[in-house]
């Protein structure tokens, strides 16, 4: 017997639909289906623990949504190691890539160990402000250091492994994931990485200056960001699940964490998504 989490979209009633169909067939086949008390549902049958307890208490995870139900769930269960199946719910689904349709033969071939696993890369993203103790937090998009309400650039410096690189005079800088390239930092002009490589992009936000280029670095390295000048209101968001002020004096430091997030992988290959979903290559009618 397996137990089998659920992390659901935040607009719940599609997910929903689709649980109370999934939950019954689970427990007929054995297994015990397991939800967050921060997710407010509780079809008959499925187990209810608290949120910080998901990770430790299930074999496997199943998102219902989209990409971003997606970041939810890594935040809960990479640190664990739990692989997770994403069916597609949302818009662009990246790293959903299974179809409702496809859910009850998707969740027992993944049971029975049928399906084959990838591993994503995650980034440790230690934020550091003078007499306070570090906070942790992990990225499998992205960690993004921008102005926050106001609409100006700030100056940034940049460093890696001690080394200066550059300084930004920008809306903010963007270190992604090869799994985060394809989402805000390829909108702000950043190179693509297929995934599986083992690196980051530092994309600055809408630079001043035609010369500040993206990056792309070994994610052995350790990129440190602080900022360059005396400005407020500057944030620190990191995969768009938590975020924080981010003063003069504060620094930021990013390098590749221990564990990454292993996702079941569909037929898709990363080009078909990227054809499917962004168009990339697409050749124009004739």
């Amino acid at each position: 017997m397996s137990r089998v989490g659920f992390i659901l979209k935040p607009d719940k009633t599609e997910a929903g639909v689709v649980l109370e169909d999934l939950v019954p067939w689970l427990r007929s086949q054995g297994h015990t289906p397991v939800v967050t008390n921060e997710d407010q549902v509780s079809p008959q049958g499925a187990e209810i623990v608290p949120e910080e307890r998901f990770g430790d208490t299930i074999d496997i995870a199943v998102v219902l949504g989209g990409d971003g139900t997606m970041l939810r769930c890594a935040r809960l269960v990479a640190e664990q190691g739990r692989p997770v199946l994403g069916l597609n719910l949302g818009q662009l689904g990246f790293l959903t890539g299974f179809q409702v349709s496809e859910a009850k033969p998707a969740i027992a071939d993944a049971l029975a160990g049928n399906l084959p696993r990838t591993e994503r890369m995650r980034l440790a993203v230690t934020y550091v402000r003078a007499g306070a103790a570090p906070v942790v937090r992990y990225a499998l998009n992205d960690a993004v250091l921008h102005q926050g309400a106001m609409a100006r650039l700030i100056e940034i410096n940049a460093y890696m492994d001690g080394v200066f690189v550059a300084a930004y005079r920008a809306d903010g800088v963007i270190v992604a994931t090869p799994t985060g390239s394809t989402a805000y930092s390829m909108a702000a002009g950043g190179p693509i990485v297929v995934p599986g490589m083992t690196a980051m992009t530092l994309t600055p936000i809408c630079a001043h200056a035609l010369t500040n280029r993206p990056l792309v670095i070994g994610a052995s390295g350790i990129i440190r960001m602080q900022l360059a000048s005396d400005v407020r209101g500057v944030m620190l968001t990191v995969d768009a699940q938590w975020a924080h002020s981010f003063l003069p004096g504060d620094h930021v430091e990013m390098t590749a964490a221990k564990k990454p997030l292993v996702l079941f992988q569909s037929s898709k290959s990363f080009f078909d998504v990227m054809r499917d979903k962004l168009h990339w290559g697409a050749r124009g009618a004739r």
